[in-house]
Parts: C-alpha cells; sequence; structure tokens
C-alpha cells in the first residue's frame, strides 16, 4: 500500500480543504471504469496536493514498462495473491482478463478511522462488491470514454496488449457502460482539466453533507451544483447508447 501525502492545495484551487484529524469520518472514494479510459491520468491530476490515502491494488498481472511497483500497484504471485484472499485481507477482489486484483482492506479502515479520505482506483467488478460491503458510504465515480471508437483509439495505441485482449476489453466496456446508472456519479474523460474540475466538486459536496447545509461556505454550495450535473441520474439512456455506437 502506498498513502500519497501532499500539502493541501488552498482552498482557492476548487479543491477541498483537508479536515483535522479525527474531526470526521474520511470519505471513501472509488474511481473505476473501462481500461483505457484514463483513469490514471485524472487521478494524479486529481489528488495532486491533496492529503489523502491512495490505495495501491494488488495484482498478479505484469508490470507494464514505466509502472512501478508499490507505486502503481503491488505485483504479486498467483499464489500470493490467492492466499491472502482466502485469509479475507481484501475489501474487494475480482479477475479480469486472466489476472487477479484486489485492494487489502485493513489500511483502508484504519485511514477512514482516523479521518483521511481514501482513493481506490479499481475495476468494475470490484467497485460493486465495495458498494455492496460498505453500502452508502462508498461514493463510486465511473469514469466514462467520449465514445467507443476514441477509448479503442487509447487501447491501441498503448500498444500492450494483443488485438484479441483489446477486443475483450472493449465487449466488456459495452456492459459498463450501459450500467452506468448503477455509480452515483458519471464523469466523462474528454476534456482533462473539466474532468478534474468536476472529481474536486464530487469530493468537496460530498465532504460538505457531512455537515448541516447551514454550514456550507459559498464554494461549497458551487461544488454541491457541480456535482449534481455529474450524477449518474441526470443521464439518459440514449445519451449512454450513443456512446457505445460511437
Amino acid at each position: 500500500m502506498k498513502a500519497a501525502v501532499a500539502d493541501t492545495p488552498s482552498s482557492s484551487s476548487g479543491s477541498p480543504s483537508s479536515p483535522a484529524p479525527g474531526s470526521r469520518r474520511g470519505l471513501l472514494l472509488v474511481i473505476t471504469g473501462a481500461s483505457g479510459v484514463g483513469k490514471g491520468t485524472l487521478r494524479e491530476r486529481w489528488l495532486a496536493g491533496q492529503d489523502v490515502f491512495y490505495s495501491t491494488s494488488w495484482t498478479t498481472r505484469e508490470a507494464r514498462p514505466g509502472e512501478r511497483d508499490g507505486v502503481d500497484y503491488v505485483f504479486v504471485t498467483p499464489e500470493t495473491f490467492l492466499e491472502k484472499a482466502r485469509a479475507g485481507g481484501f475489501l474487494e477482489h475480482a479477475q479480469f482478463v486472466g489476472n487477479h486484483y484486489g485492494t487489502p482492506i485493513e489500511p483502508i479502515e484504519a485511514a477512514l478511522a482516523r479521518g483521511q479520505d481514501v482513493v481506490l482506483e479499481i475495476e468494475v467488478e470490484g467497485a460493486m462488491q465495495v458498494q455492496g460491503r460498505m453500502g452508502d458510504e462508498a461514493i463510486l465515480v465511473f469514469i466514462m470514454p467520449p465514445s467507443l471508437s476514441e477509448l479503442r483509439r487509447r487501447l491501441t495505441g498503448r500498444a500492450t496488449e494483443t488485438p484479441e485482449r483489446i477486443e475483450r476489453r472493449l465487449a466488456r466496456a459495452v456492459g459498463e457502460i450501459t450500467q452506468a446508472h448503477a455509480f452515483r456519479y458519471v464523469v466523462v474523460n474528454d476534456d482533462l482539466d473539466r474532468a478534474v474540475r468536476e472529481l474536486h466538486a464530487v469530493q468537496r459536496a460530498e465532504r460538505a453533507r457531512q455537515r448541516p447545509e447551514a454550514e456550507w461556505t459559498p464554494e461549497d454550495r458551487d461544488a454541491a451544483r457541480l456535482a449534481e450535473t455529474v450524477r449518474s441520474r441526470a443521464l439518459s439512456r440514449e445519451a449512454l447508447q450513443q456512446v457505445v455506437e460511437s
């Protein structure tokens, strides 16, 4: 696991300020979406300068060029992974395109209890497991591509997988996109700056909801209004189908 800790940005940046330790329970923010949609880039921009606990998932897949063990993922053998799973050591775990992925539970609960926001970047199946276990405490954010053709372009451009595996990922993405209403928020990653602003707004709005509305600041109210625009309920079935077909 790795705790991503840095100086907190000022409120003028639009990102939420960090609370005093122990003043509240941390937020559990779960970022998910199809492979190749840009979750990692968004997460890095969104969390820059924040004091959060970023949970590094375990995986049995091989590291890609540039990935660092213990930073991008904890890379383990299938035997090590399955031993931890049998011991109940994961908040969630799933198998995806032949590889296992999982989130160790102990450091997650410890961070939430001390009032530190926790961010998980995991596969969709794992995100639904977290929701089943944690209920409404899990704030699920689905990162969506602007179109399936753009997702195909990004996956092909990475040049890290065979055409067959890319097709499997795209087929799975279709099912995930059409089920986007299962998530609390949906952020379309077609404009990086806008998507980062929306993630900041979601985080600040959810933090504000831990307090009576009478205590909200003007910045909290602005964030809440922006967050409402990316609620999954704001998406029509026709809009989701258009993403899949374009």
